[in-house]
């Protein structure tokens, strides 16, 4: 057919090639996903076991092997929704300005006199000045210590503001810092929440984040959500302190400027520390599961240069003083500095098991929690749950497919053979685009490719009755298939173009499930418009060159 040219021809063959060739691994799913993850245990450093090896070999690796991803509903895994207690953050960012408006109003003692913090709520910091004639040189003291906010909202703002109560500065975040503070705090949560998911080894988590402190996470192919609690739950802040002395009774007093946290290992102890830690664990750049110089369960930690440079300046100065190691409020253990630490390693000893090394290890490794996460729902799907699933939706995939093949045979014979061709080639084309953008397939993802299936042969139904219109008119079959498909491809482009807008709202607007049926559904219109135009004029044009028929029955 002359009307279809050869280098249309053969780019539209090699579309359809590439789309199986990226297509073909899902035909073979459980072989192919043993087989990567066999050659990602071996990159981690695994041993080359016989067994592993085999696994390996169940797939060539000169073939594709990336996979579509399968949703939580699929492959079964844990489903959390979390909510982030950026309040808290507010709170240790007050604490945090304490020394620095303390040197600055020492700075003003000739007017301001003594300078001394009272006992107030988390939610602002209260200090009382010996002169209160000096409130006026406080204040601006105090302004002249606070930072203009960067945020394109709070033009002008700064991060904390004062106010006088007699003789007494309250200082409190202006809502500008406040808001800023939520917005650090809420991504790096979900940075390092995505960080441990990924160091399980774990295939295509989804976080996300909900409303304004709210996230939430999906992993599937793990075991429960309590397996995945223990991995994001914990804050995982690790922090060094001076000791100020030992407590049995949880309620003693420890000084303005000292906490007091129970021992992890020792029942009935508790530590008075100094608040202000020498070092945290934001300064930790590995930290690996080890055994100490008795076998037992370690972590081996190591510091950037400034936190290895804070910590062997204050083991030198502190040699035979108690150092505690604080892990999420409790401490891990107090050792005696024996010595000068340098180059800013150490190990941490407890009473650890293998695998709470190895988590500890992890939890260390992602980096510390801004704030603390409160469970707000928590659900676990079966494996068995995930396959039950997976064959529903097979299953009606294949009734959804039999059943148009079957309608498109019986109304346009030959044609509509064709036309059923294009339209495995479309689902092909479908599986292809998910796995290059590395979308995931979900129950409403099914549907919406069950809906493509539907909607695909529309065009062929405009092509295929245009082309009947034509033969009525037109000069030989030649002449009217070429029609045919031409004066139909405006009518095809209109109508799967509202679709298709369709479907983009849906992907913008929504979240989660029907997120995953508009990207199915946008990709199987993007894929029928390609086969039902292109796919299947070239295989007419082809069955047209080859017979040569003198006339043709739509």
């Amino acid at each position: 057919m002359s009307h279809f040219p050869l280098w249309k021809k053969l780019l539209v063959i090699a579309i359809c090639a590439i789309g199986v060739l990226i297509a073909l691994p899902n035909m073979f799913y459980d072989r192919v996903e043993r087989s990567n993850d066999a050659v990602t245990a071996l990159e981690r450093g695994a041993a080359e076991t016989p067994e592993l090896a085999a696994e390996r070999a169940l797939w060539p690796r000169w073939l594709p092997s990336d996979l579509v991803n399968l949703g939580l509903d699929l492959r079964g895994g844990a489903h959390l929704l979390v909510e982030v207690r950026t309040e808290d953050v507010h709170a240790e960012r007050l604490e945090g300005l304490w020394p620095l408006l303390r040197d600055k109003l020492r700075d003003q003692r000739g007017q301001v006199g003594s300078v001394r913090r009272l006992d107030g709520t988390k939610d602002e910091l209260r200090i009382r000045i010996g002169e209160a004639a000096g409130m006026e040189a406080a204040l601006q003291a105090v302004h002249d210590a606070s930072q203009p906010v960067f945020s394109l909202t709070a033009a002008g703002a700064r991060d904390f503001q004062a106010t006088a109560d007699g003789d007494v500065l309250v200082v409190t975040l202006t809502d500008a810092e406040k808001a800023a503070v939520d917005e650090r705090t809420m991504q790096q949560s979900l940075e390092i929440i995505r960080r441990r998911v990924d160091e399980t080894g774990t295939r295509e988590p989804s976080i996300q984040r909900q409303g304004a402190d709210r996230v939430l996470i999906q992993v599937p192919g793990i075991g429960s959500a309590e397996e995945l609690l223990a991995i994001i739950g914990k804050t995982a802040r690790l922090s060094f302190h001076p000791v100020v002395s030992r407590a049995s009774d949880p309620k003693a007093a420890p000084g303005l400027d000292n906490i007091i946290y129970p021992s992890m290992n020792e029942k009935g102890v508790y530590y008075i520390l100094e608040k202000r830690a020498v070092v945290t664990g934001d300064q930790l750049v590995d930290s690996q599961p080890a055994f100490d110089q008795n076998g037992r369960p370690a972590v081996n930690f190591r510091f950037d240069p400034a936190g290895g440079a804070a910590f062997g300046a204050y083991t030198a100065a502190n040699i035979g003083k108690p150092f505690a190691i604080v892990l999420d409020g409790q401490v891990i253990s107090a050792p005696v500095i024996q010595s000068h630490i340098a180059g800013g390693s150490g190990i941490i000893t407890g009473n650890f098991s293998v695998e709470e090394s190895t988590q500890l290890a992890i939890l260390l490794r992602a980096g510390a929690l801004p704030a603390e996460i409160t469970v707000l729902e928590q659900r676990t799907v079966g494996p068995e749950l995930g396959q039950d699933s997976v064959d529903a939706g097979l299953l009606s995939g294949l009734v959804a497919l039999g059943a148009v093949g079957v309608f498109m045979v019986l109304v346009y014979g030959l044609f509509g053979l064709f036309a059923n061709v294009a339209l495995l080639l479309n689902i092909v084309l479908i599986f292809a685009l998910m796995d290059m953008i590395g979308a995931t397939l979900t129950m409403p993802g099914i549907a919406g490719i069950v809906l493509t299936i539907g909607m695909a042969v529309d065009a062929n139904v405009l092509v295929f009755e245009r082309i009947r219109e034509e033969l009525k008119t037109a000069r030989g079959p030649s002449r009217a298939i070429g029609l045919g498909f031409e004066r139909a491809f405006a009518t095809i482009i209109d109508a799967n173009l509202t679709t298709l807008i369709v479907a983009l709202v849906l992907y913008l607007m929504g979240s989660g499930p029907v997120r995953g049926f508009a990207v199915t559904l946008g990709l199987g219109i993007a894929c029928s418009v390609f086969t039902a135009v292109y796919v299947t004029q070239l295989i007419i044009g082809a069955w047209f060159d080859w017979r040569r028929p003198k006339s043709i029955t739509v």
